[in-house]
């Protein structure tokens, strides 16, 4: 998509439900890189796999960065059971890493932390808005359209 701002009220043109997973490290020893450098060069093999994969069920995510020790991705699924099927299959990226970082952990003395969290959407439970943005977060992910398409207020796109 493009990083062109859209001039007009846009809102998410998704459908169905819809997985929110974020996932993230944080450096807790700068000074520790042997524990921490391989953690943060695991995720972008990750998502590369994932990316080439359209059966994978990753629909699109988001890197961030907070300051120097925070490092997380916004992930945006189809469904968890597709989530949870890369995550424990031993043929893709996620299962060597997620080993090895347990390998790493148990030396280098909480050196670096990890986090995830899983939020499963059901349709009709989400909705957003993006004012002169180009499409972002699930914008970014399934598109968007005019806001008058699903309401034109909060409220409206829940269906409350």
């Amino acid at each position: 998509m493009s990083d062109k701002p859209v001039k007009a009220r846009m809102t998410a043109a998704v459908e169905g439900d819809v997985v929110v997973f974020l996932i993230g490290m944080r450096i807790n020893r700068l000074s520790a890189p042997w524990s921490w450098l391989p953690t943060l060069r695991a995720m972008p093999r990750m998502l590369r796999e994932l990316s080439r994969d359209r059966e994978s069920g990753m629909l699109g995510y988001r890197m961030l960065r907070r300051g120097v020790r925070i490092f997380y991705v916004v992930q945006y699924w189809e469904s968890t059971q597709k989530l949870l099927a890369y995550a424990s299959d031993p043929g893709k990226e996620h299962h060597p890493a997620w080993a090895a970082f347990n390998r790493r952990a148990r030396d280098g003395r909480g050196s670096v932390g990890i986090w995830h969290e899983t939020y499963a959407v059901p349709a009709g439970h989400y909705e957003s808005v993006y004012d002169s943005m180009p499409a972002f977060g699930l914008g970014a992910v399934g598109g968007v359209e005019p806001v008058g398409r699903r309401g034109d207020r909060a409220a409206g796109r829940l269906g409350i």
